[in-house]
C-alpha cells in the first residue's frame, strides 16, 4: 500500500468518524430537547412512540456506524503504513508507528508520518547478482 493511499485511507476515515460523531450526537441532541426519551430521574425508562423518534434513532444509528466505520478505516491505514515502513532498511518509522499504535498513540504516530514519513514502496526490489566464478 503506497504512502498516497494510506494518507487518503486516513482522511477519509477522520472525516466519517468526524461526521458520524456530530450526526450521532445531534441525533440524540435533538431526541433529549423534542421528549424522544421518557425520564425518570437521569435514566431512560422509555420512548415516546413517533415517527420523530423512530428518525431520531435511526440517525443515531447511521452516526454509530459511521464512527465505527472510521474507527476500522484509520486501523487499517495504520496496518497499510505498517506494512509500508516494514519494506525500509532502515525500522525507526516502523517500530515508532507499530509501539505508539500498541501504546494507543496511533493518531499522533500517523500525523507524523503522514507529514514527514518515508514511502516504502517506492524504492526498487534489491536484487543480488550472483558471484562471479
Amino acid at each position: 500500500m503506497s504512502k498516497t493511499t494510506v494518507t487518503r485511507l486516513f482522511i477519509g476515515s477522520l472525516i466519517a468518524a468526524g461526521a458520524g460523531a456530530i450526526v450521532a450526537v445531534t441525533a440524540v441532541w435533538l431526541a433529549l430537547d423534542n421528549g424522544v426519551f421518557v425520564m425518570n430521574g437521569p435514566d431512560i425508562v422509555a420512548l415516546q412512540g413517533s415517527v420523530l423518534s423512530w428518525t431520531l434513532i435511526g440517525l443515531g444509528i447511521v452516526g454509530g456506524l459511521a464512527v465505527m466505520g472510521g474507527l476500522l478505516g484509520g486501523l487499517v491505514s495504520w496496518i497499510g503504513a505498517l506494512l509500508n515502513t516494514s519494506q525500509l532498511d532502515s525500522k525507526t518509522w516502523f517500530l515508532v508507528l507499530l509501539l505508539l499504535g500498541i501504546f494507543n498513540f496511533g493518531f499522533f504516530a500517523m500525523t507524523a508520518y503522514l507529514i514527514a514519513g518515508p514511502d516504502g514502496t517506492g524504492l526498487a526490489p534489491r536484487r543480488s547478482a550472483p558471484a562471479p566464478a
